[in-house]
């Protein structure tokens, strides 16, 4: 009854009611804080322990779908933590973060291990030259620098028989954008060999300039073509490298070439790579097929089962139909002139002093020799660069294709399929399909 009355009261019925709204919201405050407290130290200490086991992992085996398991987890509507509210928010977030930065810095770990396994072709430029001939060369390697190495920056290697001027190695070396090197050329590589017969090589150079055969009176010519034949690719300057690109003065290179040329060769298994192919002087080279010849009846052996032999002979190899790559430009691989066949090769013809009493070229002798020991498919015309040297040149025929690369030279001026050009035998001989406009600037 007095419960009742006191009820009944209704100063007493407010007080009453204020009495158990208070303790209500007392015991909600302290009882949910506990638990916020709680969840949040859990949380917390959960993503550090989990911060911590990522980082303790190695970069090279983490896992960007475990990174995605972990925050999926977190933001789990199943989860038990409470994602209303805003402490909670916010170490979610800071989580997150952390995760973010984790994940950020293992891609970069593996981003960079991937470039660094990317390494560039064991690949330089070679030239040869004079020291007077420094003015028309940087002009060489400007056009290649531009057109081509500033993407890549390969070494270059500069050879000659006297020693370089100081101007000529500060001048090259501010220019190209890899390495440069610079090789004094050893005497006896360019000297007359012991069983030379002085008199009769004089005897030699008087008759051809009788005969007006370009550069039939010159003995540095002849140096250097058994040079560039036996010797170039022995120096020491070039032991650490697989392939070389030759740049002489006065060549130019009209297309942007947005690829790897040096990469290309050593992908597709590429031993030499040419841009023009021509005639060689017959009376420069009287005798240089018939030592061929004599050469390899003695050694078959070397002889390539798929070789190039019907590009430089019309009849079977009986005679030699003077076709050759123009060795001013020439990508190449330098296991190949080291090899057994080519050293071998080089020495007999060296051992008949065609150099001295003929006018023998490196040209012929690089042609001849990828054609009969090497397998043809090792072989590759570059009709992209846009190249050009003397009188001669290669230019892309398609418009679209010029247009696309920035190429400055005209089609008509293409030499590969003109009549004194072998460009038409290589691409029958070789089985492939000429371009469409071929037929117009032949």
């Amino acid at each position: 009854m007095k419960a009742f009355s006191l009820l009944s009261s209704r100063h007493s019925y407010i007080k009453y009611i204020a009495f158990i709204l208070t303790f209500g919201v007392i015991y909600t405050l302290t009882q949910g804080n506990v638990f916020n407290f709680k969840t949040s130290d859990s949380i917390i200490s959960q993503s550090n322990d989990q911060i911590q086991q990522l980082n303790n992992q190695n970069s090279n085996q983490f896992k960007s779908n475990t990174l995605s398991n972990e925050k999926d987890k977190i933001l789990d509507p199943s989860n038990p933590i409470d994602l209303k509210s805003n402490e909670k928010e916010e170490e979610v977030k800071n989580y997150q973060q952390q995760i973010n930065q984790e994940q950020s810095v293992t891609s970069n770990t593996i981003q960079e291990e991937s470039n660094s396994s990317n390494k560039k072709v064991k690949a330089t430029f070679v030239t040869l030259a004079r020291n007077s001939e420094l003015y028309e060369l940087i002009k060489s390697i400007r056009t290649v620098e531009d057109r081509f190495n500033n993407k890549y920056n390969y070494d270059w290697v500069f050879l000659n028989d006297v020693e370089f001027t100081q101007e000529f190695k500060d001048l090259t070396t501010s220019i190209v954008s890899g390495k440069t090197k610079y090789g004094l050329i050893p005497k006896e590589h360019w000297s007359y060999p012991n069983w030379i017969d002085l008199k009769k090589a004089e005897n030699s150079r008087k008759n051809m300039k009788l005969q007006n055969i370009i550069y039939g009176d010159s003995e540095s010519y002849r140096h250097m073509c058994r040079y560039e034949s036996g010797f170039f690719w022995r120096s020491e300057l070039l032991k650490d490298y697989d392939y070389y690109w030759r740049v002489e003065p006065g060549i130019d290179i009209m297309c942007d070439l947005n690829y790897d040329l040096f990469e290309f060769m050593e992908k597709n298994n590429k031993l030499y790579g040419f841009t023009i192919s021509i005639y060689e002087f017959e009376n420069t080279i009287p005798t240089l097929w018939k030592h061929t010849k004599d050469f390899i009846n003695l050694n078959p052996q070397y002889l390539s089962k798929n070789n190039f032999l019907n590009f430089i002979s019309n009849d079977n190899g009986n005679t030699y139909n003077l076709c050759h790559f123009w060795t001013n430009f020439e990508i190449a691989s330098l296991k190949f002139w080291n090899s057994e066949p080519y050293k071998k090769y080089f020495d007999y013809l060296d051992s008949k002093g065609g150099f001295f009493y003929e006018r023998w070229g490196d040209a012929p002798i690089h042609s001849i020799a990828i054609s009969l020991f090497a397998d043809k498919n090792q072989i590759h015309y570059f009709d992209d660069i846009g190249y050009r040297h003397g009188v001669y040149g290669q230019c892309p025929l398609n418009d679209k294709f010029r247009y696309d690369h920035k190429c400055v030279c005209k089609p008509e001026d293409d030499f590969t399929f003109r009549g004194y050009s072998c460009g038409k035998k290589y691409y029958d001989k070789m089985g492939l399909e000429k371009p469409k406009e071929w037929e117009m600037f032949q």
